[in-house]
């Protein structure tokens, strides 16, 4: 496979920011539609759909930096702080949408909500585990952490789980697009825990290649 080519050093700050600035986009186009009635249906819950359906995908985005590296070399670690942030942000929108727009910060029903409809119990269990990911994304706590920061960090993968399961319990009827968030989280923790394994096996074939080539060249 031929590898892709390196974006420069000085690029690697840049592009971290462009990803953020594009990564809003979508939020922004949708409240611009909302905005000017041009949302289908009921707009509010659109919004509110859009939003979560991107904090999802943002967090299937940030479990897929680690495989991609490890199947096929390409080293977008850079990355995954950003994507980690822009999955907060939107699961932040997409609550703050329900309790402003939807429920017009009725404190009583949405306590309700959230008590009664296994769903939201998720959705909100999912917001508060993210909470402390997001407020330790930052150089000073993985240096403050060590290795508790990465045993922390790996809840990752338990709001990833959640937050799929909270897009699937949202609708009546488990469509294509709900299977396909199950299916591809799914495959992420199950890479996750086979990780390990194959990348030492993947090491033990490649050692007695090496001195088979060094044998042929001599």
């Amino acid at each position: 496979m031929a590898a892709l080519p390196a974006l420069p050093k000085r690029f690697h700050g840049p592009s971290v920011w462009v990803l953020y600035a594009l990564g809003f986009c979508p939020a922004i186009s949708a409240f611009y539609l909302g905005a000017t009635g041009q949302l289908p249906g009921n707009a509010v819950k659109e919004f509110e759909h859009f939003l979560g359906l991107w904090a999802l995908r943002f967090l299937v985005a940030t479990l897929t930096i680690t495989p991609i590296r490890d199947l096929f070399g390409i080293n977008w670690l850079r990355y995954r702080r950003a994507l980690g942030l822009l999955a907060f942000y939107y699961v932040l929108m997409h609550f703050l949408a329900y309790m402003v727009l939807d429920q017009t910060l009725r404190i009583q029903p949405i306590i309700a909500d959230i008590a009664r409809r296994p769903f939201i119990t998720i959705g909100m269990a999912a917001l508060v585990m993210l909470l402390p990911l997001a407020a330790t994304s930052n150089n000073w706590s993985i240096r403050r952490f060590g290795q508790r920061w990465n045993k922390l960090h790996r809840l990752v993968y338990v709001i990833a789980a959640a937050g799929a399961l909270h897009f699937a319990m949202a609708v009546k009827v488990v469509g294509p697009e709900q299977m396909l968030y199950l299916s591809l989280v799914a495959v992420l923790l199950a890479w996750r825990a086979v990780r390990t394994r194959l990348l030492r096996w993947r090491r033990r074939q490649a050692v007695p290649a090496r001195p088979a080539m060094e044998k042929a060249a001599g």
